[in-house]
């Protein structure tokens, strides 16, 4: 039995925006295991637009400096780590978010040395990067009434099963925590259509920090882990569950 191939999701943070990676990483768990994760950018995109974003799904920052006004680095960092990557034979499959037709030529490299390429644009992105890729992925544009949900349309509730998904998580892991990029695809793959914003959460880690037998321990750096409260709880601590 053939093992699933590696998929490598390498982002322009410069040329994409942040609601998409939802429906960016549904793509890539789609097409085999995810192991690599980065997101491109200047200090603008990456710790202005994109930080939140890429912390949740555990993805590493890569971030580029301009040496020259207007010249963009960004994307050749991109394309050099994808090609080393193939080489490397890291990833097979390569997710790449972007709506820049200066990618058509990475397509076609990695192509000719067998990667399949799917590349995930908004409705802007060039015929040219559409017909390059295997695939191309349109990311839906956003209605203005979701761009801020309002808080008081759905009522925040908490379901066991994210409990139980964190204790099924962690019974693998040494440290007893899970990131919640990894917590957030497993509850996607066993609860289809699972999205916080059902339940009343902008994000995920505001809906984990509702839960009175979750923590989620304070990191420095790195993606945002979370475990099982320590037995017994406090007194009085319970969990509101429908």
């Amino acid at each position: 039995m053939n093992a699933e191939p590696n998929v490598a999701v390498l982002i322009d943070c410069e040329n994409a925006q942040p609601a998409v990676i939802e429906g960016v990483m549904r793509l890539a768990s789609s097409l085999g295991r995810v192991v690599l994760r980065r997101g491109y950018g200047n200090q603008a995109s990456l710790a202005q637009k994109w930080q939140e974003a890429l912390v949740l799904h555990g993805f590493a920052p890569c971030l580029q400096f301009q040496y020259v006004a207007g010249k963009n680095t960004a994307d050749i960092a991109l394309a050099l780590d994808a090609l080393e990557m193939l080489f490397d034979r890291r990833a097979e499959q390569f997710v790449i978010v972007t709506s820049d037709s200066d990618f058509v030529g990475l397509c076609r490299k990695l192509q000719e040395r067998g990667a399949a390429v799917h590349i995930f644009g908004e409705a802007k992105t060039p015929t040219a990067l559409r017909h390059a890729c295997d695939r191309f992925h349109q990311s839906a544009p956003l209605a203005p009434q979701e761009v801020v949900p309002a808080a008081t349309d759905v009522v925040k509730r908490r379901p066991r099963f994210v409990v139980e998904a964190v204790r099924t998580l962690t019974l693998s892991s040494p440290d007893g925590e899970v990131d919640l990029g990894a917590l957030g695809n497993h509850l996607r793959s066993v609860h289809k259509g699972f999205s916080h914003t059902a339940y009343g959460y902008k994000n995920l880690r505001a809906m984990l920090e509702a839960y009175d037998l979750l923590q989620m321990p304070p990191a420095a750096a790195g993606p945002c882990r979370v475990r099982l409260a320590p037995d017994p709880l406090p007194q009085g601590a319970i969990l509101r569950a429908v």
